[in-house]
């Protein structure tokens, strides 16, 4: 690790240069935070591809943790993950580890300047940063089906949910979109739009509304104008925000931040981009951006203006690194060479293009305390039942065969009462058009009214593996305050 030479009273902050073009754009981005005079020391760290490479499974070793740890502030270029090997995602190990639960990424055009076929749209997306698909639990379960887990608590949501009005109420915005896809995942998607509802009425001054993700997404990248802060659950939330950056110009303008309650990490977020690295034509404006947050975050309003002013007056000048070459470009420049334009304009304001005023406010924005809204009421929490999930590949994987081995298998106080494959109910009264895989859902519900121990599970289930079933996963079922807590089954 290297510091920077030391500056009274100066925060410090980790660098992380990356690994593809992170080492050429963080060059560049420290070239112009120093020519602004911003005050930080650095200490740098080596993380992702190479420290994979080294034995360390995370993509970062001890020593880069303690930097993390100490010093709260994180400025990280772009890493790659080695493919195979059962490598996990190192920006994902970062948000999470570190309880970075809210990831702002402000897209927005900078027409005509930058080509843009929606000069209007200037958005913020929230995404949820810990949660959903990207708890990253996946298993193989038959020779057939894989699953990966969803996962949505009411405490995340919370959370995410109102960050995102904080910021709409901070950053001066009038609308506030929340995009799931409830009306399919009724129970997790349904409990994140549940909570926006309820969070929505403590914030009457901005207009709400709910979009499907689907016709959500579609709509941000045909009428991305309509939109003003938009939250979401992690994977779509991934998804949108790289539509909503290149529907603005580029994916190469966008920078993010990662936020929690005690530790913040700004990123460009687009990827490491191999192919060019080492050749002086990526972008560095998507870390430039993200280090302008940065600045914010510190405080550093007036040098966060400075740089982004100076940014703005080059995208006006029209000089461009290559992925943002168009017919109106009037110098075509490498990295190096972008981040000089940017210094020697440092001073300027943009003539057409807003000029940037970050406020103090906005620097408070940044300072998440994860406020964790009202109490949760505690549920009565009732066993009804347990779906059992079976490898069965017998004969032609008829339903009415193995419903009919399964009943004679069933023990009191439980008595089968479907079986579904994919979701999709085959037995009892299944259609003989539905194709099945070798993975079965086989729920038993009690019987007759009745308490079941949970020791009642574990003999259902012994009675099913000395009747030769291959038993891969179980779930039991509950009802809370009388409500079921699980989902039927499609057809049921």
């Amino acid at each position: 690790m290297t510091t920077s030479p030391s500056k009274q009273n100066a925060p410090t902050i980790t660098i992380a240069r990356g690994d593809g073009i992170g080492p050429e754009i963080m060059e560049a981005v420290l070239s112009i935070l120093a020519a602004a005079k911003a005050d930080f020391t650095t200490d740098e760290v080596q993380i992702g591809e190479a420290v994979f490479k080294a034995g360390y499974s995370s993509g970062i070793s001890p020593e880069a943790w303690d930097s993390i740890r100490k010093n709260k502030i994180m400025l990280k270029s772009p890493i790659t993950t080695p493919l195979g090997g059962g490598y996990k995602s190192l920006n994902v190990t970062l948000r999470k580890t570190l309880g970075l639960y809210a990831n702002l990424r402000p897209c927005q055009a900078f027409h005509p300047f930058v080509p843009s076929g929606h000069p209007g749209i200037d958005v913020l997306i929230v995404r949820e940063n810990e949660e959903d698909t990207y708890a990253g639990i996946e298993h193989r379960q038959t020779q057939e089906v894989t699953q990966c887990l969803k996962l949505i608590s009411r405490p995340g949501c919370e959370k995410i949910i109102r960050f995102a009005f904080e910021t709409a109420r901070r950053y001066q915005r009038n609308k506030v979109t929340c995009m799931t896809k409830n009306n399919i995942m009724k129970i997790t998607d349904g409990l994140f739009f549940n909570v926006f509802e309820e969070i929505a009425r403590e914030y009457p001054e901005f207009e709400t509304q709910h979009q499907i993700i689907d016709i959500g997404s579609a709509r941000m990248a045909t009428r991305p104008e309509y939109y003003d802060v938009v939250v979401t659950p992690n994977l779509y939330g991934d998804i949108l925000s790289d539509i909503a950056a290149e529907v603005a110009g580029s994916v190469g303008l966008a920078g993010s931040v990662n936020m929690g309650t005690e530790f913040a990490m700004f990123e460009a977020i687009h990827g490491s981009a191999p192919d060019i690295a080492g050749q002086n034509i990526a972008n560095p404006s998507a870390l430039l951006r993200a280090a302008v947050m940065m600045l914010t975050h510190l405080g550093q309003t007036e040098a966060a203006n400075r740089i982004e002013n100076a940014w703005l007056s080059t995208l006006e000048a029209r000089i461009h690194t290559a992925d943002m070459i168009s017919p109106s470009t009037r110098q075509k420049v490498g990295t190096k060479e972008f981040a000089a334009a940017v210094i020697e304009r440092l001073g300027e304001k943009p003539k057409t293009l807003p000029v940037a005023n970050f406020t103090a406010a906005q620097a408070k924005d940044q300072q998440s305390s994860a406020p964790s809204g009202k109490p949760i009421q505690k549920s009565t929490k009732e066993l009804k039942g347990v779906d059992v999930f079976i490898d069965w590949s017998e004969g032609k994987r008829d339903p009415e065969v193995l419903g009919r081995d399964l009943e004679k298998a069933s023990i009191k106080p439980f008595t089968l009462k479907m079986v579904t494959n994919r979701g999709v109910k085959v037995y009892p009264g299944g259609m003989p058009e539905t194709f099945c895989t070798d993975h079965w859902r086989c729920r038993f519900v009690l019987a007759n009214k009745g308490n079941p121990k949970p020791e009642d599970l574990l003999t259902l289930q012994n009675a099913l593996l000395q009747q030769g079933f291959d038993i891969v996963k179980t779930e039991n079922l509950y009802n809370f305050d009388g409500q079921p807590g699980y989902s039927l089954g499609q057809g049921e």
